[in-house]
């Protein structure tokens, strides 16, 4: 087996917004080679084009396995058609260019018989020059979708739901709806509160709760530490007690943490992944990095002062440089609101992980998103993560995006933006 490399840039007047636009409808008929193509979805909801091209009687079959609007990037890997093909891989980027224009790069790596790879490779430049052409033809009659407001969200009636054991559970709970259950985690210094306006955009879709973690809120700790195992468990139980066999877990930093982990234990149970603000959590620090951290956010409690007292310097660190009053009024309640017990309790899940996550067990559409200004999770962070996760796990669909203007806490300081993505994410799931 031989390895091909192919690489075409092109340079369209039109902008990169313009350009996109057009290109990143995984399965429109753009393309002037393509004569006939569908939309199909695997079991798990990736994406797959299925297309003809215009004299050929082939079925080429392609996945889609990364996406990020923020980055006007996509990927795909070929699945059928291209005979003695081992393996296809290919990424369309689009950034600007001078002059207002865009700067196209669609580049794929391949295997194949050295008797076949040549003239895969010459056929893929031929196409992906065709493509880039029509591209920059088609540019001008594209228009970007405006986001929705929040305030467009039609308000749905909320219900507290306690279950009870040790320790309880409380959460908000939209209708019920058929289909998987959306579970919200929140972070470390949150609450379910916090998830508000994404229970009323997500309740048309599907059902939607959103759970007090240990200790926070109505919810109580355990008799003991809590750890990882103790909050999947937790999860288990929301989804026994709603009746729902398969979940999307949405978590928000440390709640991204603990959705992942739980991805590592019972992906047959997740219909979707969605990570915020975070990923990994310590889990890739060093001992050293992890017993740093923890003694750094323990020292005032230590001195004996509660989270309300040091909430508004934590609340510097989570918003923006432009929120608002209304935000870091609602971030500084989160905050205030926690039992010191329960800050101690969670800091020291946090340092302690159990492991070093293994991306190749995912296996569900994952979508990472993370604010402009996160300081805790830049998006330069979490871009390499969302692109390791693309590369180690094949049967995932990846999409990232950057919610701009946001800080930590992106739900909260910029929930239009979060919620068009969430629920076009989740639009996209099998029911």
């Amino acid at each position: 087996m031989v390895e091909e490399q192919v690489q075409v840039i092109g340079y369209p007047a039109a902008g990169p917004a313009e350009v996109w636009a057009v290109a990143k409808d995984f399965c429109d008929g753009w393309h002037p080679a393509v004569d006939q193509i569908r939309a199909e979805r695997d079991a798990r909801g990736t994406l797959i084009r299925a297309f003809t091209v215009k004299g050929e009687g082939t079925l080429y079959r392609e996945q889609l396995t990364y996406r990020s609007d923020s980055d006007r990037s996509l990927a795909y890997s070929h699945l059928e058609g291209i005979a003695g093909v081992e393996r296809y891989a290919a990424r369309l980027a689009i950034s600007p260019g001078k002059n207002g224009g865009s700067v196209v790069e669609w580049s794929a790596r391949l295997t194949a018989p050295a008797e076949r790879a040549t003239a895969v490779a010459a056929g893929t430049k031929a196409i992906f020059e065709q493509g880039i052409a029509a591209l920059a033809a088609n540019a001008e009659r594209a228009t970007a979708p405006a986001l929705r407001s929040s305030a467009d969200e039609a308000l749905v009636p909320l219900e507290e739901v306690i279950i009870d054991g040790r320790p309880q559970l409380a959460l908000t709970v939209t209708p019920p709806k058929e289909g998987p259950l959306v579970l919200f985690l929140h972070g470390i210094g949150g609450g379910r509160t916090n998830w508000r306006p994404q229970l009323h955009a997500v309740a048309p879709h599907m059902r939607a709760a959103a759970l007090d973690l240990r200790g926070y809120g109505a919810s109580t700790l355990g008799p003991e530490q809590s750890t990882i195992e103790d909050y999947c468990a937790d999860i288990l139980s929301v989804a026994d007690a709603l009746g729902a066999d398969r979940i999307v877990l949405c978590g928000l930093s440390y709640g991204s943490w603990i959705a992942t982990s739980f991805a590592m234990r019972h992906p047959d149970r997740l219909a979707g992944l969605v990570l915020s603000g975070g990923c990994t959590g310590m889990s890739e620090a060093s001992p050293q990095e992890r017993d740093a951290f923890r003694q750094s956010r323990e020292a005032p409690l230590n001195d004996g002062r509660t989270p309300a007292d040091f909430a508004p310097a934590v609340v510097d660190i989570l918003a923006s440089p432009n929120a608002g009053e209304d935000v870091r009024g609602t971030l500084l309640a989160s905050m205030s609101a926690i039992p010191a017990s329960t800050y101690r309790d969670a800091l020291f899940c946090f340092t302690h992980p159990t492991e070093r996550f293994d991306f190749s067990r995912l296996t569900m559409p994952v979508l990472m998103m993370t604010g402009e200004y996160d300081r805790l999770a830049p998006p330069a962070e979490i871009r390499g993560i969302a692109g390791r996760i693309a590369e180690l796990a094949p049967r995932a669909s990846v999409r990232f995006e950057v919610i701009s203007g946001a800080g930590h806490v992106c739900n909260v300081e910029r929930p239009a933006a979060y919620n068009a993505i969430l629920t076009e994410f989740l639009s996209e799931i099998p029911q």
